[in-house]
């Protein structure tokens, strides 16, 4: 019997990369944000770029305007996406991650 597997488009965009985006507030991930694409926010090579997931969100909430709950919704999209299997993702979503976020919203 094969599993019903649920597919999602895998698009990259590079902020801290040459020709990305000008700027953070010109970044494309906004309007796909808006569009409700399943959009994450990720570190390609964090020693490289000299950055971490928290600074790169803290950087799209200050340019988008993006609250708690936004960042909640982005974090629940990166386990989404992961590589775990589909029980283990929706365990770690609905026993950690909304529990973490639940004081903060």
């Amino acid at each position: 019997m094969l599993e019903s597997v649920r597919r999602t488009p895998q698009i990259a965009f590079f902020v801290r990369q040459p020709c990305a985006a000008a700027s953070i507030a010109e970044h494309p991930i906004k309007p796909l944000f808006d569009l409700q694409f399943r959009v994450t926010v990720n570190t390609d090579n964090r020693l490289m770029s000299a950055t971490t997931v928290s600074q790169e969100m803290a950087l799209c909430a200050d340019a988008f305007g993006w609250r708690w709950g936004d960042v909640r919704w982005l974090t629940i999209n990166a386990m989404k996406s992961s590589f775990i299997p589909f029980d283990e993702r929706l365990e770690l979503i609905n026993k950690v991650i909304k529990p973490a976020y639940a004081g903060l919203l």
